[in-house]
């Protein structure tokens, strides 16, 4: 018998951990999310931010009143007032930049994917635990209200065997030319990095994937589909497009019983439980009811952020950088295997 009722998520009291000084590297459309989303929702207060583009550190800092606008990285990240640094800047960059950040013995948040591949992702987390310094991938879903209950769901068995975890995000993302350049473009490390770290959140890490797809005119890959593999019984399939608009779902199929997250599945949404029959009715239905919808939920893992700094941890324990590795490492053998290489990466 399925509960009526979904366990109730257990969120970090925001005024329960240190303020912490950000600085943020790369103001761009994520990093005005991120800071209008902790000066919201959180007690963490930016107060740097760095460009390398004249006037772009302004325009970000003024609104907001962020103190310290910089023209180079070095002086964000020596700065004594800065406790932790954001990447925010286009994947390509967040290597060299978190290792900066942690050289100068700054924490940091690197927005994901945190790299490239998985020995950048391996160098970054042996700096950081050397460094005595957390570093943390920003993959703000893990974060939230709803993923803690996915989490206790599981947890507490009440999915049965978990059979079948399908993910699919899509957008129209052809005109953006970052995605479209072989330096750390594709759709697979901008949207699917989604769509793998859920399917590991529920299974653990694939045994193998198998994917196929379609490449952009400039070789980077632009639709696929992945079969996951795993040792035990469990299979995931994840749809990812950076051509077409789709539904964004998620969903985990156990022998017990279907939870589907409500669209899109990685922001602040919803949940239903349903039994495993044909034409189920919903046993029980959870819906965030907050008040902080979209990105305003990056508001949690600076939250989440905050509490392992002072826990002293190197670490995330909700997704820590062995994970990390794993999803980047698999993401990897799916772009090859569509023939999706980036600049520098040898081809067989």
């Amino acid at each position: 018998m399925l509960p009526t009722h979904l366990p109730s998520p257990r969120v970090i009291e925001p005024t329960s951990v240190p303020s912490l000084r950000w600085g943020i590297i790369g103001p761009g459309g994520i990093a005005s999310a991120f800071a209008d989303a902790a000066h919201a929702h959180s007690t963490q207060r930016i107060v740097a931010v760095a460009s390398l583009t004249p006037g772009k550190g302004e325009a970000f800092a003024t609104p907001r009143g962020i103190e310290h606008v910089f023209d180079s990285y070095e002086a964000l990240v020596e700065n004594p007032d800065v406790d932790v640094v954001y990447v925010a800047t286009p994947h390509e960059f967040h290597l060299p930049q978190a290792l900066l950040a942690i050289a100068a013995g700054k924490h940091v948040l690197i927005e994901k994917p945190c790299a490239l591949t998985r020995a950048d992702v391996e160098v970054i987390a042996k700096a950081a635990s050397d460094a005595k310094v957390l570093a943390m991938e920003a993959m703000w879903t893990y974060y939230l209200p709803q993923t803690d209950i996915i989490r206790q769901i599981l947890a507490n068995g009440i999915l049965g065997e978990t059979m079948l975890v399908q993910t699919d995000f899509g957008q129209d993302l052809r005109s953006v030319p970052r995605l479209n350049a072989t330096t750390s473009g594709g759709a697979l490390l901008d949207l699917g990095i989604y769509n793998f770290a859920f399917t590991s959140l529920v299974l653990g890490t694939a045994s193998t994937v198998t994917t196929t797809g379609a490449l952009t005119a400039t070789g980077v890959d632009d639709t696929s589909s992945t079969f996951f593999e795993f040792s035990g019984s469990g299979r995931a399939i994840a749809n990812v497009s950076m051509s077409s608009y789709t539904p964004t779902a998620a969903s985990i199929a156990g022998s017990a019983g279907l939870l589907t997250i409500d669209t899109p599945f990685f922001t602040p949404t919803g949940l239903t439980l349903f039994d495993p029959t044909f034409n189920p009715t919903a046993a029980a239905r959870w819906v965030d009811e907050s008040g902080i919808f979209a990105h305003e939920g990056l508001s949690y893992e600076a939250t989440a952020f905050a509490s392992y700094v002072a826990q002293g941890l190197t670490d995330s324990p909700l997704r820590p950088m062995h994970a990390v590795a794993d999803d980047i490492g698999l993401i990897e053998s799916a772009r090859h295997q569509i023939g999706a290489y980036l600049l520098g990466e040898k081809r067989p």
